[in-house]
């Protein structure tokens, strides 16, 4: 290889980082400003401002307790905020503030991610106020237990460095765009770190701006994953082969109400086919909450169908 080439190659390489360096740069120039610092009195998180009149997202394991918090801004002000809501079902909260020039950052479209994509990760780890890691989206659709026991559907995970103090800070991408609200990372492991996508804590987040919480619905059971059998699921003419047993029927829930016994395999509920746990929970939204609504179960290889109407939870 010619010296000539050598160099060429190298001045190639140096454009890329120089053009890569200038997108980081340009995000931390356009939401920087948005990233606060989120102190409840039992430690430090981080938040991003969503809208100019100081509504706030974070995790809600960041406000676990609290009902006001100190904010902490890029230009060194300190505001008190009022924590609007919370939702530990998706390690979301809304906080409010009241100040003038408050700088708010773009909700991207978490759907329209890939995997490989760049991604910056902004926030306070450590008690170390605006700092920038980036990384790329390592993949999608992750789930992730919730703090109240349900999962957390389609989070996204990242090798951007995440550290205590990260948390409900944004992930954003070379547009400057927030896809994601970073949410935990796994003691002891390196380069793998979660973020609530977007399209989720924008849905949260209108909710808890609005009623203060989030509605969902319950029918009173705890269950696990089984297998039908294919030989039962052709007998009883039934388009799937999994359900969920049910453990325990609550006395006088709505399953309970409904005829539902322990030992029964719930195999559809609303149309949906239950291949697991999560996927029940995930169908007991709040537009179900005292509607009847049929559930197919089978009880000693026999097919039943009833008529089941969620409770709020």
């Amino acid at each position: 290889m010619s010296a000539v080439s050598a160099t060429s190659r190298q001045d190639d390489a140096a454009e890329v980082l120089d053009a890569f360096s200038s997108a980081v740069m340009s995000v931390v120039d356009r939401v920087g400003a948005s990233v606060v610092q989120v102190v409840d009195g039992r430690g430090a998180g981080s938040g991003v401002v969503i809208a100019p009149d100081g509504y706030i997202l974070t995790n809600s394991h960041v406000v676990e307790r609290a009902d006001s918090v100190r904010v902490g801004f890029h230009d060194g002000r300190h505001l008190h905020g009022q924590v609007i809501g919370r939702d530990p079902s998706s390690d979301l909260a809304v906080l409010r503030v009241s100040g003038d020039g408050l700088v708010s950052a773009e909700l991207g479209d978490s759907d329209r991610l890939r995997v490989g994509q760049l991604v910056i990760a902004i926030g306070n780890p450590l008690g170390f106020q605006s700092t920038v890691t980036t990384g790329v989206v390592s993949a999608l659709g992750r789930t992730l237990g919730g703090r109240d026991g349900r999962p957390i559907e389609n989070v996204i995970q990242t090798d951007a460095a995440l550290d205590p103090g990260s948390s409900g800070g944004p992930l954003v991408d070379t547009r400057g765009r927030v896809v994601g609200i970073n949410t935990a990372v796994i003691v002891g492991a390196h380069g793998i770190g979660f973020a609530v996508p977007s399209t989720t804590a924008n849905a949260v987040a209108g909710a808890l701006i609005r009623d203060g919480r989030i509605r969902r619905a319950r029918i009173g059971v705890s269950a696990q994953p089984t297998p039908i059998g294919r030989a039962l699921a052709a007998r009883l003419a039934l388009p799937a082969t999994e359900g969920v047993r049910l453990i325990e029927v609550v006395p006088g829930s709505p399953a309970d109400r409904a005829g539902m016994r322990a030992g029964d395999i719930l195999v559809f509920f609303d149309g949906v086919a239950l291949a697991s746990l999560s996927t029940l929970q995930r169908v007991l939204t709040a537009d179900r909450i005292g509607r009847p609504v049929p559930a197919l179960v089978i009880r000693r290889g026999e097919r039943l169908d009833l008529q089941v109407s969620p409770e709020e939870a």
